[in-house]
């Protein structure tokens, strides 16, 4: 091999592939039928299996077949939503519906209404009845994500329906009784959020019947090739690029980089990268630099220790600092308090986290 081709990896050519809710799955040949492995096809599709996958995965083809409740805990941004949809895809219940709904996305009031549905004139602007969600995947699968942000008025009937399998539509007596297997997610510490009363302890032990945790990117190097080869088949194939090779280098750099955004942020980034290369090369731009908020330190001062557990409560308060639910309550401390220790320490949030 030539010294030019030594300063290459060359990339390994897929068919058609597509990259799903930013994260690590995709669909190639040996995935198209249900053959002889029907029941394990999906997991073919996952890119980064045969690296530290491989013991999880394990963990969603043994529980798939089951109806247990299923918690899927990770950062932002780890594939959450593609292992729930791999839960159903391995279950009897594959050709029913798969039901998503993020906790997040929708105003406390109106979650209600769209998990169990209201009628006709149960409030104002009801002008029609409406089925809900676990209604829709009676039979099939409802996935909830961001199940930390459901409010706490809420989830004694979330509680009821999972042990009962009923509940009462918003404005109606009359109980609806569902057949439904729940998968949830979280980028939260549901046992943090127990012990600081903003999430019920009877809840979460039912939806943490069988946990499953996805390790950061950061945690999963040995992965970072094949995805990183993976996206960039896919982007240029989009594009109508010919990308040929990787040069080593750049794979080393994308390797040892923190990925605070993990999968989410390396697929934005290489889609960056395919755009700004030409000649069959992949030459990407520079990366963020990132500073990790929460170092280690061998001996940590009394300083330290108040410095990291501020961080710790503001992380987990998504830098808001008062209110209830603010880093400031967290701590035991007026929000003034809090902000002069902040300052003094040199605690800054990131620049479009902050709230006050």
């Amino acid at each position: 091999m030539s010294t030019a081709q030594d300063s290459f990896m060359q990339l390994s050519r897929h068919t058609e592939s597509s990259p799903m809710n930013a994260t690590f799955h995709r669909n190639d040949e040996h995935s198209n039928g249900r053959s002889e492995r029907a029941d394990s096809s999906f997991l073919d599709t996952i890119v980064g299996r045969r690296g530290s996958l491989r013991p999880i995965l394990n963990e969603v083809e043994a529980v798939a077949g089951t109806n247990t409740t299923v918690l899927i805990t990770g950062e932002t941004g780890t594939g959450k939503e593609v292992i729930a949809r791999a839960i159903h895809e391995l279950s009897p219940r594959r050709n029913r519906n798969l039901v998503k709904v993020n906790c997040a996305a929708m105003p406390a009031g109106l979650l209600e209404s769209e998990l169990f549905g209201h009628e006709r004139g149960a409030f104002t602007g009801a002008v029609n009845s409406h089925v809900g969600r676990f209604a829709l995947a009676d039979r099939g699968t409802l996935f909830l994500d961001e199940i930390g942000d459901m409010p706490l008025e809420l989830q004694p009937k979330m509680l009821r329906v999972l042990q009962e399998r009923e509940f009462e539509a918003v404005g109606s007596t009359r109980t609806t009784r569902v057949d439904v297997r729940v998968v949830v997610a979280t980028n939260q510490d549901l046992k943090q959020m127990v012990r600081d009363r903003e999430f019920r302890e009877d809840l979460y032990y039912r939806l943490n019947a069988f946990p499953v945790y996805l390790p950061p990117l950061r945690e999963r190097k040995a992965d970072i090739p094949e995805l990183v080869e993976h996206f960039v088949q896919h982007f240029a194939e989009s594009m109508d690029k010919t990308i040929e090779t990787i040069p080593e280098e750049t794979m080393r750099v994308l390797v040892r980089h923190h990925w605070p955004g993990n999968i989410r942020e390396l697929q934005n980034y290489i889609a960056r990268g395919v755009i700004l290369s030409n000649n069959g090369i992949f030459e990407p731009g520079p990366l963020e630099r990132y500073e990790s908020l929460d170092p280690e330190i061998a001996n940590p001062t009394l300083e330290d220790k108040v410095r990291r557990e501020i961080l710790v409560a503001c992380q987990r308060a998504n830098w808001k600092l008062g209110g209830p639910r603010g880093a400031a309550a967290r701590l035991g401390l007026k929000r003034t308090t809090l902000f002069y220790k902040m300052k003094r320490l040199g605690i800054a949030p990131p620049a479009d986290r902050w709230q006050d």
